[in-house]
């Protein structure tokens, strides 16, 4: 299939804004997305961004059935281990259902590696549901390991209420 990569801008935001709900809608989380395009265009597009993002299109006549040309993305941004140094995570990684098995997804994560590399990174990390069984030996297949498994750390999270008493003195 015809496709191409390329680095997301402001206007690919609407695009994202709607892939990201359709992945929340495939990991049955919908009511957790709470980020709008808006969000996107200043997180994304303002001087200093939060995150960086890449996008997966395809040819007007490849279009999806519902019309789309922009069929895929990966959001990412760079951190820091105190063990490795330089680091990316991978915050997303979605191919439209039907575009899926046509290596748009390899290629996508492809680029997110080849940009954490040229930014000197170490390595890439990102997290799968334990259920998403198709992800998981995917991302084996590529070399990649397990973390909670090999090493027994769980990714935690502290937000809303929690946050805001955790932040007081």
């Amino acid at each position: 299939m015809d496709f191409s990569i390329r680095a997301a801008n402001v206007e690919d935001c609407k695009d994202i804004a709607r892939m990201i709900m359709e992945l929340a809608e495939y990991e049955k989380v919908t009511e957790h997305v709470k980020v709008t395009q808006r969000d996107l265009e200043q997180d994304g597009f303002s001087k200093n961004p939060f995150f960086q993002g890449i996008i997966a299109e395809v040819p007007e006549q490849h279009k999806s059935s519902e019309g789309h040309v922009k069929i895929g993305y990966a959001l990412y941004f760079y951190a820091y281990s105190s063990w490795s140094g330089r680091a990316s995570y991978m915050e997303d990684l979605y191919v439209m259902p039907e575009f899926r098995g046509k290596g748009i997804g390899k290629a996508l994560m492809s680029k997110v590696a080849q940009l954490s590399l040229a930014a000197g990174c170490k390595q890439l990390n990102f997290t799968v549901l334990n259920w998403n069984k198709s992800s998981l030996d995917f991302y084996i297949s590529q070399g990649c390991f397990d973390v909670t498994e090999k090493m027994g750390y769980h990714c935690m999270r502290c937000e809303e209420e929690a946050l805001q008493n955790l932040a007081q003195p």
